[in-house]
């Protein structure tokens, strides 16, 4: 059966958007998704359907979330396969230590993400921002959050997706793929 993972931008981020995890699972349950696991606090899960279209499972998790749990917000839905592409064309695997200082953007249509290009002024070396189909790479040698462009990527710059750091992409996409066909 096929595998995806679900990730909520802005979620128990601050005092806004609060979505326990435990209720986003029995969310992901209720819309008859298998196999269902939550990572962090932070909007991930991955799952199991029989629906293939991962834009057609954004939709739906999307108005759940509205109708059930009475939060907004953006969802991004990737195929195993998807997650595993990112995490291969990674052009600047960082090492374990620079983990937590370099971020994955997800959006879910490359137009999303290639309107990051106008970020590209802010990149200062040693920091790098890579652009592709699949997704926005970006290492931030002194921290995300003393980073023009990662303080402008979690913000309204970046409200058209949604970013992860590298080892919770890691995690993400051995979940995806543990059992997949």
């Amino acid at each position: 059966m096929p595998r995806f993972a679900v990730l909520l931008r802005g979620i128990n981020v601050g005092k806004g958007q609060r979505v326990p995890m435990a209720d986003f699972r029995a969310l992901l349950e209720g819309l008859g998704y298998t196999e269902v696991k939550t990572l962090l606090n932070s909007g991930n899960a991955v799952f199991a359907s029989t629906g293939k279209v991962a834009a057609k499972h954004a939709v739906g998790i999307a108005a759940a979330l509205q109708d059930r749990l009475g939060v907004h917000a953006p969802v991004i839905v990737k195929t195993a396969s998807e997650l595993a592409s990112v995490v291969e064309a990674n052009p600047i695997v960082p090492v374990a230590s620079e983990h937590s200082r370099f971020l994955v953007a997800f959006g879910a249509s490359a137009s999303a993400l290639q309107s990051l290009g106008s970020l590209m002024a802010l990149v200062k070396a040693p920091e790098k921002l890579l652009i592709t189909a699949e997704a926005a790479y970006l290492h931030c040698p002194s921290g995300i959050l003393q980073s023009k462009v990662g303080k402008a990527m979690l913000g309204k710059a970046g409200q058209g997706v949604t970013t992860r750091n590298w080892a919770t992409v890691l995690k993400l996409a051995t979940m995806a793929g543990a059992g997949a066909a």
